[in-house]
């Protein structure tokens, strides 16, 4: 039996950032480029760089986000899966970049940290880090020539001309020997904008290598254009532009007031319980579009530590899901839910339900109901199951 060999590089793509200057409220990461999220891209990447040598791949998230990581990584590392592994982040970027340190194998000699927002950085560019590394270099920063005329001005009028043929901008992946990356992050009591600056100022030197105008980061709306603009051609047919999601919720009877469920109020029935109104209903519906679209799930954006939604009614939950997935790109085709219960009675507000539903989703959704002959919680008259199916489409 063929035993594959110890990695002994690793890279640790960051991927917690926040997306505040590409204004989306999604982690930046999970934005689509195309068909895919910018991460699913950046780990295109790596797994080219695999092909000839196994790398560990530590994918560094904003806690929540675990899950929807592993999918891009199972899409797009299906060979390397064993050597993937999920972590979140911390409140900086060298924070984040500590967190996937931690997850490092203890037989990995070469380190690479690579933003997820340089998303269609070349394999090429990896293989002249890792090289570099391997010759002797203790950090290694890929760059390339700065083409525009830079001028240093000071409250806003040009003081000076700056000779821009010693500059050159940097990229990722950045490359480090284990040893010596581990050795400044254990004595770095500064922060510092890049893994590479923190080398340098625990005194070790850092060499450049030829990077790659394609390793260009997605940070605003322009950018993420060129970056859709790119990976058009690579799709030779139009992208797969839908994707599924299931959600299921379920909530037992004994809240106070009225029940809400589907978007309504049921006046005589027994109010579920819940954080919010117990809608379960509306809840699955929630799971179900987040899980489409890669974007989490109900307690990522709605649990418990977001007392603001405590109490909140249906149209609160669908139409904020719906924004969020319009910030990463997507939008809803329609959404199916059936849902399991011995009361309410939906055949007479069935027309009703769906109207709010679809109103507050901004696609159709259709709405079935049934009993479970007796059987299991919901057919013993204690609470509410729900499942829904959704589908999104990109654009």
């Amino acid at each position: 039996m063929y035993i594959a060999p110890s990695p002994r590089v690793a890279v640790i793509v960051v991927a917690a950032g926040s997306g505040t200057r590409l204004r989306a409220r999604a982690p930046k990461a999970f934005v689509a480029v195309g068909a895919e999220s910018m991460l699913c891209h950046a780990l295109h990447g790596i797994a080219a760089v695999s092909s000839e040598n196994p790398l560990q791949t530590v994918i560094v998230v904003p806690p929540g986000y675990e899950d929807a990581a592993l999918d891009d990584a199972r899409a797009a590392l299906p060979s390397s899966e064993d050597l993937v592994s999920v972590t979140p982040g911390g409140a900086t970027r060298q924070e984040s970049v500590a967190a996937g340190l931690a997850r490092i194998a203890p037989q990995v000699e070469i380190v690479l940290v690579h933003d997820a927002a340089r998303a269609l950085t070349p394999p090429e560019v990896y293989a002249r880090v890792i090289a570099a590394v391997k010759g002797g270099a203790a950090g290694v920063v890929p760059v390339v020539p700065v083409v525009d005329t830079i001028k240093r001005v000071e409250a806003g009028r040009v003081v000076a001309a700056v000779d821009r043929s010693v500059l050159s901008a940097a990229q990722t992946p950045q490359g480090f020997d284990r040893a010596v990356l581990d050795a400044a992050y254990a004595e770095a009591s500064d922060d510092f904008t890049d893994d590479a600056a923190l080398v340098a100022a625990a005194g070790h030197d850092v060499v450049a290598v030829e990077g790659d105008p394609m390793a260009f980061k997605i940070t605003t709306p322009a950018d993420l254009d060129r970056a859709h603009a790119l990976v058009a051609p690579r799709e030779r047919v139009s992208p797969p532009t839908s994707r599924v999601g299931i959600g299921t919720d379920v909530h037992a009877f004994g809240g106070e007031g009225s029940l809400w469920l589907a978007g309504l109020e049921w006046p005589g029935e027994q109010a579920l319980s819940g954080h919010s109104d117990g809608d379960a209903i509306a809840h699955a519906i929630v799971d179900a579009l987040l899980a489409a679209a890669g974007l989490g799930d109900i307690g990522t954006h709605f649990g418990t530590d977001h007392p603001e939604y405590a109490g909140a009614h249906a149209g609160v939950f669908l139409e904020r899901t719906r924004e969020i997935l319009a910030e990463a790109g997507w939008r809803v085709g329609n959404v199916s839910v059936q849902v399991q219960a011995n009361r309410p009675r939906f055949a007479a507000r069935r027309t009703e339900a769906e109207a709010v539903l679809s109103a507050a989703v901004g696609a159709p959704v259709s709405l079935s109901a049934t009993t479970t002959d007796g059987l299991g919680f919901a057919g013993a008259g204690e609470g509410v199951a729900a499942f829904a199916i959704a589908m999104v489409y990109l654009g």
